[in-house]
C-alpha cells in the first residue's frame, strides 16, 4: 500500500520508498525524498518562478533515462503550472513553488532542469551560465583552471561569478544578470568563450564537435538559449552514484588537485549547507546583479 504523507496540508502519496534508485551505494528512492526535504530550504529559491524540466530515471541510471517539458499526466491541481512560449507553439510547464511541489516531484524520481529566466518574463536572461565540461583525459582539474580565468574576465567586465559542480564530470559558472535578452546573453557567452580559446588553445574549445574536445574543456556557452536548461543547484544527477550538483567556494576551486574534493554526494550536502549556508544565495540578490557591457 503506498504511503500518504502531509507535506504544507497537502496530500501526497509517496510510492516504492525501498526501491533502489542507486545500485552501486544502495540509495534509495525514500533516501532521494529525504535529501529533498532537508535541502529545501536551499534548492526552492532556485526553482522558483522557473518553468521546470524533468530528466527523470524511475528506475535508477540504468533504466530508461527520459526528458519530459510539459505537465506530466496525473499532476495534482494544486501544483502551480504556466503557460510557456515556445517556437513550436505554447506549452504548459511545471512550476516548483513550495516544499510540497517539490516532493511530488522528486516522488517522480527527475532531476531538476530549469532555463535562466524567469516565468514572469519568458526570455529575458536574469542568469548567465557556463558548463565546462573536461573531454578525457581531461577532468575537473582542468575545468577549475578554465573557471578561475573565466572568473577574473567576467570580473572584469562588473559580473561576479559562482560556480558548482555539475554533479557529473564538470564545473557550472553562473551570475546574477540585470535581466537582458537571452540571444543578448548568448553573444556575450560565446564571445568568452572563444576568448577563452584563443587565450588558452590547448586546454579550451567552444565548439561542441566531440572530434575537437579530446584532452580540453568545452565551454559551453549554447546553455544561455532561452530554449536550453541547465541542472539545477542541489538537483540529484542520474549518475551511478547519487552525486549532487553542488555549489562550492572558490577556495575549493583554486586547490582542486587531484578533482577528488570536488565530488559531492546526497549524504554530504547538508552539512555543507549547515557550515556555509548555499553559496549561491547571491544570485538571488537583484541588487547585486551584473549588467552586460
Amino acid at each position: 500500500m503506498t504511503p500518504i504523507t502531509e507535506v504544507e496540508g497537502r496530500r501526497l502519496a509517496l510510492s516504492n520508498l525501498e526501491k533502489v534508485l542507486y545500485p552501486a551505494t544502495g540509495f534509495t528512492k525514500g533516501e532521494v525524498l529525504h535529501y529533498y526535504a532537508t535541502t529545501a530550504d536551499a534548492l526552492l529559491p532556485h526553482l522558483r518562478d522557473r518553468p521546470l524540466s524533468f530528466l527523470r530515471y524511475p528506475d535508477g541510471p540504468d533504466g530508461q533515462v527520459f526528458f519530459a517539458k510539459n505537465v506530466p499526466p496525473g499532476t495534482p491541481e494544486w501544483v502551480t503550472t504556466a503557460e510557456v512560449p515556445r517556437s513550436e507553439g505554447p506549452a504548459r510547464m511545471v512550476l516548483v513553488q513550495d516544499l510540497a511541489s517539490l516532493m511530488w516531484a522528486a516522488n517522480l524520481v527527475t532531476e531538476f532542469h530549469t532555463p535562466q529566466w524567469l516565468i514572469q518574463a519568458p526570455a529575458l536572461a536574469d542568469r548567465l551560465v557556463f558548463d565546462l565540461d573536461p573531454g578525457a583525459p581531461a577532468t575537473v582539474v582542468e575545468c577549475c583552471e578554465v573557471a578561475l580565468w573565466l572568473r577574473e574576465r567576467l570580473a572584469a567586465d562588473g559580473i561576479e561569478a559562482y560556480a558548482k559542480t555539475s554533479g557529473s564530470k564538470g564545473l557550472h559558472l553562473l551570475a546574477a544578470l540585470r535581466p537582458v535578452s537571452s540571444e543578448r546573453a548568448t553573444e556575450y557567452a560565446k564571445a568568452l568563450a572563444v576568448e577563452a580559446e584563443k587565450v588558452m588553445p590547448r586546454l579550451v574549445v567552444h565548439r561542441m564537435t566531440r572530434s575537437l574536445r579530446p584532452g580540453k574543456v568545452f565551454v559551453d556557452w549554447s546553455q544561455n538559449a532561452a530554449r536550453k536548461t541547465t541542472a539545477t543547484p542541489y538537483t540529484l544527477r542520474a549518475r551511478a552514484e547519487p552525486a549532487v550538483s553542488a555549489p562550492v567556494t572558490w577556495d575549493e576551486v583554486e586547490g582542486c588537485e587531484g578533482g577528488a574534493g570536488l565530488t559531492f554526494l546526497a549524504g554530504d550536502v547538508a552539512s555543507r549547507v549547515r557550515d556555509l549556508g548555499d553559496l549561491l544565495a547571491p544570485l538571488l540578490d537583484v541588487g547585486g546583479a551584473g549588467v552586460l557591457p
